[in-house]
């Protein structure tokens, strides 16, 4: 559990590493706010994709060769992207680390295959706290070295981390057969038989796709916001509100077991109300640092406890296609999360963080109430 934790911690930070830093790229290329807000929003675009067209392979092939592969792969992509010239580049390079940064994701249908069907949910959670602990982590790490080295030395330190966790898989991980048979075509077919097939699955996705739109337009515009009055903070202290959220997702295991006891439903509602309260707060209270970290703390929370129950969920739909269902969940999370980057982009740009915090509350409003819908539907039938 530990490898596998640890290992999805580190694969997914590579496509969260730059963004406490993202005013320092605008300053490197003389370039405005709206115009560096592609950098995150490319990305994720490219880690939605790679949920959706890699992630799926690992029912088809090996899953510790293929995270070796796009373990390799990604990172070259990741000194591709320290070495940019400009800021073009610098986006183009990122929809490639989001699309291999999906190997974060890999270590989840492997942590549902090797657990016992009791512990499933308490499984999936540890490695799903370690995934969580990556993406916010990855925002200290980044924001401290960005702002001691410059905000090229973290994709060489991303690229060096990522081969210590590489050369671990090649010698702990065993390997594990492939559970589908058949060409790559008809496994991304599948795709869609599985989403017409479960309609717990499109629940979970929508529903997750609206949460994971707050973490956007939090993540992508947090460190230009602190940079302005009334805080004039800097990267560093940026990067360290990853402190904040990583603190709630160290819960994650207490979701898996509450979803293995009462079955994953209230958690998921009760995150819902988590992100509501969070930027409820923070949009009446905008100037209050104490009540921004609370509210880091509080929302990261309730998107981590959805997205451990949903997890649960999706991997007891069908044990033959864990992969597939976990990359159609991811694909509909990251896409939610690339929205949100880019309509926080937006909000900034327009209303400031107010805008940012409506959008926040906006959205985590729409997820309760699909979570609910499915209920209503079948009562009323």
């Amino acid at each position: 559990m530990f490898l596998l934790a640890l290992g999805a911690g580190i694969g997914v930070a590579n496509v969260y590493y730059i963004q406490p830093a993202l005013h320092l790229v605008q300053a490197a290329f003389g370039t405005d706010a709206y115009a560096v807000g592609w950098v995150p929003t490319l990305t994720q675009i490219g880690y939605a994709l790679g949920m959706l067209l890699l992630a799926p392979l690992g029912d088809l092939m090996d899953r510790k060769r293929l995270i070796l592969c796009k373990a390799g792969l990604l990172t070259l992509a990741l000194i591709a992207s320290a070495l940019a010239p400009n800021l073009a580049f610098l986006a183009l390079v990122g929809i490639v680390v989001g699309l291999l940064g999906s190997i974060g994701q890999d270590f989840v249908p492997v942590a549902a295959q090797l657990a016992p069907e009791a512990q499933r949910g308490r499984v999936v959670g540890t490695v799903t706290a370690g995934l969580l602990s990556g993406i916010l982590l990855s925002r200290t790490l980044g924001g401290l070295v960005a702002q001691g080295l410059g905000w090229r030395a973290i994709y060489w330190i991303a690229a060096g981390l990522l081969l210590i966790v590489a050369a671990a898989v090649w010698h702990f991980l065993p390997r594990l057969p492939a559970t589908a048979q058949g060409s790559y075509g008809q496994l991304l077919r599948s795709l869609a038989t599985l989403w017409r097939q479960h309609r717990a699955l499109r629940r979970a996705v929508s529903t997750q796709a609206l949460l994971a739109a707050s973490l956007g337009a939090f993540w992508s515009t947090l460190a230009l916001m602190l940079a302005e009055q009334p805080f004039h903070l800097g990267a560093g202290v940026a990067g360290a509100f990853g402190l904040a959220g990583a603190a709630g997702a160290l819960a994650a295991p207490l979701f898996g077991h509450l979803a293995d006891r009462l079955g994953p439903r209230p958690a998921i509602w009760l995150g819902c109300l988590l992100v509501m309260l969070s930027f409820g707060g923070m949009r009446l209270f905008p100037g209050s640092l104490p009540l921004l970290i609370v509210g880091t703390v509080l929302f990261d929370l309730g998107v981590m406890a959805a997205l451990v129950s949903h997890q649960t969920i999706v991997n007891g739909l069908d044990p033959s296609a864990r992969s597939r269902l976990n990359g159609l969940l991811m694909t509909g999370a990251m896409f939610g999360v690339a929205t949100g980057s880019w309509s926080g982009s937006w909000a900034w740009a327009n209303y400031g963080w107010p805008g940012i915090c409506t959008v926040g509350l906006t959205v985590s409003t729409g997820a309760l109430a699909r979570s609910f819908f499915p209920v209503i539907t079948r009562r009323s039938s």
